[in-house]
């Protein structure tokens, strides 16, 4: 039997989460949010982890706790925004699995990211013309890493419960399952 990877990436606010858990009780496979991960594992929280170590600390962590968690069989992961950008972090998740980029457009996330319930640091004291600007200037910066995913998925306002299952109807198509 073939072990499968599903590993999610893409900006923060494209749905990783909530495409992750809802394709994870479709499929009956576990569902692992990296960041949630992280957390648990050093019993910190994200934040407090680059207060205390910086982002080059917090990255070392988050490259270790990847490699741990992209090990376990038949699972769905979804991993922070950041993390396919550094170490050799996206060639390890191409080997360890399907990569999926969920690719949105920087007017969608800003909308996504309006409507979640997480706090996200980076936005915080922003604007909303300053946070659709940081969007869609770090978007463009991590394009480059994300468009190496072996897929690609166009995400759009998933604003109910009929469109996330939708997106999640047209990824187990891409994925043939």
């Amino acid at each position: 039997m073939s072990i499968t990877r599903i590993i999610l990436i893409g900006y923060m606010g494209a749905g990783k989460t909530t495409i992750g858990n809802a394709l994870a009780r479709e499929l009956g496979m576990p569902f692992y949010d990296l960041d949630w991960y992280i957390e648990s594992r050093m019993r910190r929280t994200i934040k407090q982890l680059f207060d205390e170590r910086g982002e080059s600390g917090f990255r070392q962590i988050e490259y270790n706790m990847l490699h741990e968690v992209a090990e376990f069989e038949n699972v769905i992961i979804s991993c922070g925004g950041g993390t396919p950008c550094f170490f050799d972090n996206m060639d390890y998740m191409n080997r360890q699995g399907d990569t999926v980029y969920l690719q949105a457009s920087p007017e969608v996330l800003c909308r996504h990211l309006s409507m979640g319930k997480t706090v996200r640091p980076l936005l915080l004291g922003k604007s909303a013309d300053e946070q659709r600007t940081f969007v869609a200037e770090q978007l463009a910066q991590r394009e480059p890493y994300y468009s190496r995913a072996r897929h690609t998925i166009s995400v759009d306002l998933m604003d109910d419960f009929k469109k996330i299952h939708i997106t999640t109807q047209r990824l187990k198509t891409l994925l043939g399952l």
